[in-house]
């Protein structure tokens, strides 16, 4: 009897081998191979080789626009592009209870009025589901409950219902005949994120991936499932806070980085309709706390940066960053001891914290901690109608940003007077605020406490 034949493929990079590997040579992940049945080789039939389109030149492409199918949930649609496209695949990841199955329940809702939609659960039995439905207010006959993990019973309802939409809770969880390997595995996964992609593209018919996170925050699975899929989204927050963030690392069909923010209720999630007011209406009037203007995609957000700089009794200071990268704290408090006019930070421990949960990555966010951390160590507390945003670079220049205006129209909306940026982009702010340009690191305190 012939050995059966496997491989070992990365579950980071998807790189395969025809042994285990310690360290993946491609993407230099350690302990990354996971075993899997190899695939039997395809004989490619003559019809099949027919039916292969022909090269057409790029000029001769319509370039009409993908339909789109709202969700009536206008913070999703705007994170989507304007709306679901039709025969899309959408991946949505993020920590276990955050609150994915109830969005896409809500999703379910209000797709349901264009037609059938398809729910399948390879996790929960359709009572569990029934009563989360229930609880959320989304009873809907139009909303059918298939508690299965073939793919291919899958796909056979999917063509006798024919419904508008389908969302496959998990993605881990289901498995194709066309592999041997568990579910769950790198093979498995990746060949049934393929199949139902396929199956989207025959059938225009738009799907919805849940997708389990590892430790590390990424989603469960090769990395390869993120490149098959069309749009990413990353559902984010704290469990123990109310708002969420859903956030888009990947779309096809529309901007990345775009963000809607929600608010959990025990009803399921309500949209925020005005998330900057939001994110700071508790903020603090104490020393150490700073508003910044954000920009997420195409939406601005003031947030509100809370530092707090404390004496030491350790030989080490603590360096302890929430919502920002930890490294660019440590950069910044590096500037401001060399470049900031004489403060020292050698015998104190810092944290930084952005206020309501949020993780922002953007240069814009230096200057916000900057005048926090000046702010916590002089403990002179920040005007309360003064705003600002910029970057900061190891030279001590405050650096332009983009869309000055955006952020600017955005502060003034909420009552705020006097805006600190760089001096790059003090030109191109038309909002009706004053403009307190800025060049160096060192003209941040005398403006912000004079």
């Amino acid at each position: 009897m012939a050995k059966k034949a496997v491989i070992y493929s990365c579950t980071e990079c998807g790189a395969q081998a025809t042994k285990w590997l310690g360290r993946c040579p491609d993407c230099n992940a350690w302990n990354s191979y996971a075993q899997e049945d190899a695939p039997a080789p395809a004989a490619a039939h003559p019809s099949a080789m027919s039916a292969i389109a022909a090269p057409t030149p790029i000029t001769q492409v319509g370039t009409d626009h993908a339909p789109r199918v709202s969700t009536n949930i206008d913070s999703l649609d705007r994170v989507l592009g304007g709306g679901l496209v039709l025969g899309a695949v959408t991946l949505v990841g993020g920590e276990p209870g955050i609150g994915k199955s109830t969005l896409l329940l809500q999703v379910a809702e209000e797709l349901a009025r264009n037609g059938v939609v398809l729910y399948v659960s390879g996790e929960e039995s359709p009572t569990q589901i029934a009563l989360r439905a229930r609880r959320l207010g989304t009873m809907n006959d139009r909303i059918q409950l298939f508690t299965e993990t073939s793919i291919d019973r899958i796909l056979a309802e999917v063509e006798k219902l024919r419904p508008a939409a389908l969302i496959v809770d998990s993605i881990q969880t289901v498995h194709t005949s066309a592999n041997a390997s568990m579910p769950g595995s790198v093979g498995q996964v990746r060949d049934s994120a393929g199949v139902l992609m396929s199956a989207a593209k025959r059938l225009s018919l738009p799907v919805f991936l849940i997708g389990h996170i590892t430790k590390e925050g990424t989603i469960a699975g090769p990395k390869t499932l993120e490149h098959i899929v069309d749009t990413v989204l990353y559902f984010e927050g704290e469990k123990f806070q109310n708002y969420r963030v859903v956030r888009a690392y990947k779309n096809r069909f529309g901007p990345v980085n775009e963000v809607a923010i929600f608010e959990m209720h025990d009803d399921g999630l309500e949209e925020v309709a005005n998330p900057s007011a939001a994110l700071i209406s508790q903020r603090s009037q104490a020393p150490g706390s700073a508003i910044l203007a954000a920009v997420e995609g195409t939406r601005p957000l003031l947030i509100e940066v809370q530092a707090l700089v404390s004496p030491t009794h350790f030989p080490s200071p603590r360096r302890m960053a929430m919502g920002i990268d930890a490294n660019r704290v440590s950069l910044l408090l590096a500037v401001l001891e060399r470049k900031g006019g004489g403060a020292t930070f050698a015998q104190h421990d810092i944290y930084v914290n952005l206020a309501g949960g949020l993780q922002i990555d953007e240069p814009a966010l230096d200057l916000g901690v900057v005048a926090a951390v000046l702010s916590s160590q002089r403990n002179l507390p920040v005007a309360h109608d003064l705003a600002l945003f910029g970057e900061v670079g190891l030279l001590g220049e405050i650096r332009s940003v983009s869309q000055p205006d955006l952020r600017a129209r955005e502060a003034a909306a909420l009552g705020f007077r006097r805006l600190i940026v760089p001096q790059s982009n003090a030109a191109e702010i038309r909002a009706d605020l004053d403009v307190l340009p800025v060049r160096r690191v060192e003209d941040i305190a005398a403006i912000l406490f004079a």
